[in-house]
């Protein structure tokens, strides 16, 4: 037995008894005639002591060549520490080692394996391994553990059933590229992985096992946002029998366990807004409704008077800065740079102070009076002390860029709070949206998306006006799951790939087996994924992803520990019918 306690468990009722403990040497303390060594695992730190009074010579000259990281295995006995530590739950206590045995020595580990490290992101993704001895990504994967957990705990005793669907399956159109797979049994054809189990929880639906889940690996082969994975894990579910009702108050449900079970608070609205108006109020479809700062749309009150950056915009938009009036003018000209950067994109920012005494002080005061500065302060609802910031142009990207100098705003003034949780669900997404460079519609979610009752004959006269049964569930500014009702009959789902471009036999070559299961009596039935990683790190009160997963990839797709992807070799490639055709 190499332990018979864990590093994190003697207390003061343990003194004065044997143990053996295992772990790994976070650091020792060398006085000459005494060493002390911090041991570690997952479990916590327990202090070693080597006395020269009570221990032999040969054992305290064994202490004082351990390294960092040295694998060890201590006997000793538990006695009470002389100079406690309250900052650890073994801090009472100390084991006076009589037994030492180096399991395994260790190289100098490239960066200190504590919690505030020296080693930044790229070191630490390289040696992986090594970080996760670190509490904060220990934690982090604890945590999902526990998340995980409580998801499975709550969906079984809701009569949810768990049932895997394959890897390795048919690439599909739905929206962003397919990972292949080569086969070698089927020369010259192709597995992908899925980007989701979207037709296996339709196929089980109408397999009659009407409450599935299932957490699962997910993929996607897309240029890689900030904070984005080509591998990632969904709560996968689906309902038959359902309306949207249901769907939203079973995940309702379940959020609502997740935060008290796991953050102990208890979150009991649920707001709800449609994406029309999220996007007129926030100008994003996963608005943080932590803070308020709604868009005032000023196209009525801005666009009478001889300025002609307004007067040529499809929208001029502004928002209330709490506060804001305290911000010096080079404080206000960071702002106008910030919005100028590339990565938001517009031209400029025309601002207004509301000053305490009711008057407003403006950067296009040449064009408008008080009168004028007044109307714009009731649109936006700004207050005394507060900055007016108004961005004009084209409406689509006027809004992205307001909402994002409005989450940056928030960030600077403290109003993103990682421990408060605001849930919110958005409805009624359009079902279509256009795409300029194939120029035509293209599903905004998938393929097997009902749209409203009532609107399927809308598809024939006005396509991009048809609302979609669907529907995301927002946290803190994040989209942390999405579903629909989906589509249940061959003529609907027919009429769709219509719509969408594909003719019948791109249809029946791409999707026959689900058309083909639509004629054997499919319910009604819809569902929702969560993203997992994106929740635990949200429930955790970060908005990080990477410290939830145990091996990440860099923004380049790249695992860096293993060297991944890596080329391979002439004779894999021959047994699999390939031949590379690199661009220089």
């Amino acid at each position: 037995m190499y332990r018979s306690h864990n590093c994190g468990e003697l207390r003061a009722a343990h003194i004065n008894r044997e143990v053996t403990l295992a772990g790994w040497v976070q650091k020792s303390r060398d006085k000459g005639f005494i060493v002390w060594v911090d041991l570690r695992d997952r479990y916590g730190i327990t202090q070693l002591v080597f006395d020269e009074e009570r221990t032999s010579k040969d054992l305290i000259e064994q202490a004082q060549n351990l390294g960092r990281e040295f694998v060890i295995q201590v006997k000793g006995t538990v006695i009470e520490r002389a100079s406690k530590n309250p900052n650890i739950p073994t801090g009472d206590i100390e084991i006076l080692v009589s037994e030492l045995t180096i399991l395994n020595e260790a190289k100098l580990p490239p960066f200190t394996i504590e919690d505030k490290t020296d080693g930044g992101e790229d070191l630490r993704m390289k040696y992986r391994y090594l970080d996760i001895r670190r509490n904060p990504v220990k934690e982090s994967l604890i945590f999902r553990h526990k998340v995980t957990q409580e998801v499975r705990n709550y969906l079984s005793k809701e009569g949810f059933i768990e049932i895997e669907t394959p890897y390795l399956i048919k690439s599909t159109p739905e929206g962003a590229r397919d990972f292949v797979v080569p086969s070698r049994m089927n020369e010259g054809q192709f597995y992908a992985l899925p980007q989701s189990p979207q037709t296996f929880k339709q196929l089980l639906m109408v397999g009659g096992m009407d409450k599935y889940f299932q957490i699962v690996k997910c993929f996607r082969d897309e240029d890689l946002r900030a904070d984005r994975q080509p591998e990632f894990t969904q709560i996968d579910c689906e309902m038959a029998f359902i309306e949207q009702e249901d769907i939203l108050n079973a995940f309702e449900g379940l959020t609502r366990h997740l935060l008290k079970e796991v953050n102990g608070i208890d979150v009991n609205k649920f707001p709800r807004i449609l994406y029309d108006d999220a996007m007129r109020l926030y100008g994003n479809d996963k608005p943080d409704i932590r803070f308020g700062m709604e868009f005032g749309e000023l196209n009525e009150v801005a666009q009478h008077k001889d300025f002609n950056v307004f007067n040529s915009a499809e929208l001029v938009v502004g928002i209330a800065v709490p506060g804001g009036n305290t911000y010096t003018r080079k404080e206000i000209d960071k702002l106008i740079n910030w919005v100028k950067r590339p990565q938001v994109g517009a031209l400029g920012m025309v601002y207004s102070r509301c000053n305490d005494n009711g008057t407003f002080k403006s950067s296009v005061d040449k064009f408008y009076d008080q009168d004028d500065l007044a109307k714009w302060a009731e649109v936006t609802g700004a207050k005394p002390g507060d900055l007016i910031c108004v961005l004009s142009g084209n409406i689509n990207k006027v809004r992205a860029q307001l909402s994002a100098l409005r989450m940056e705003l928030a960030e600077r003034l403290g109003l993103r709070k990682p421990n408060e949780f605001a849930p919110l669900w958005v409805m009624d997404f359009p079902l279509l949206e256009w795409d300029e460079e194939t120029e035509r519609y293209h599903a905004m979610h998938h393929p097997f998306t009902s749209p409203k009752p009532g609107q399927l004959e809308l598809l024939k006269t006005n396509p991009g006006a048809v609302k979609a049964n669907a529907y995301d569930l927002v946290l803190n500014g994040n989209e942390i799951g999405g579903g629909s009702i989906r589509i249940h009959d061959k003529e609907t789902q027919s009429l769709m790939f219509d719509y969408l471009g594909f003719t019948p036999e791109e249809a029946k070559a791409q999707f026959g087996f689900l058309m083909d299961a639509f004629q054997y009596g499919a319910p009604p039935h819809g569902g929702l994924a969560f993203g997992l990683d994106r929740l635990v790190a949200i429930l955790g009160g970060q908005e990080t992803i990477r410290d939830f997963i145990a091996f990440p990839k860099n923004n380049s797709g790249r695992d860096v520990m293993i060297d991944a992807p890596a080329p391979i070799d002439e004779e894999q490639l021959t047994e699999l019918s390939l031949k590379l055709n690199l661009k220089s």
